[in-house]
């Protein structure tokens, strides 16, 4: 046995209600029906800590990448740094006057080049495998 009920709702909630109607192919009283069983479903509270879950775990999925990336990016950054201070001789005292005149300029350029890269080039994360092992790179890590 169905009763009827009237009730009043704001326009846009039953404009929202009339839309899925018509997507879902369903009648107004059947959406309802359905949103208020939900609503009073002792397994509500469950379902939208699932919900609450699902969403929590995509953003520690997330943050993992991040660190991922920050750990590619600081290992990068380090072997750069040591290879050049390990191969690049140091320049005798006229040459050496040069390039700190022309330091400036080149810095310049550098930051130039960045910030084209960043803006428009391909991020280094896209470059780098996603199957990189991971204890592969914490052992180059290790031997500093």
């Amino acid at each position: 046995m169905r009763d009827r009920l009237n009730v009043t709702l704001p326009a846009e909630l039953l404009d929202k209600i009339n839309d899925i109607a018509a997507r879902k192919k369903l009648s107004r009283s059947a959406i309802i029906e359905a949103a208020i069983t939900s609503f009073l479903s002792p397994d509500a509270a469950e379902m939208h800590e699932a919900a609450i879950t699902r969403r929590l775990d995509r953003l520690s999925r997330q943050t993992a990448r991040f660190e991922r990336d920050q750990r590619i990016t600081a290992d990068m950054l380090a072997l750069f740094i040591r290879f050049w201070l390990t191969t690049t001789p140091p320049l005798p005292e006229p040459a050496a006057q040069a390039a700190r005149a022309k330091a400036g300029a080149r810095y310049d350029a550098f930051v130039a080049a960045l910030g084209r890269r960043l803006h428009d080039g391909p991020k280094l994360r896209q470059e780098i495998t996603d199957d990189v092992p991971e204890d592969s790179t914490r052992h180059q890590g290790e031997d500093r």
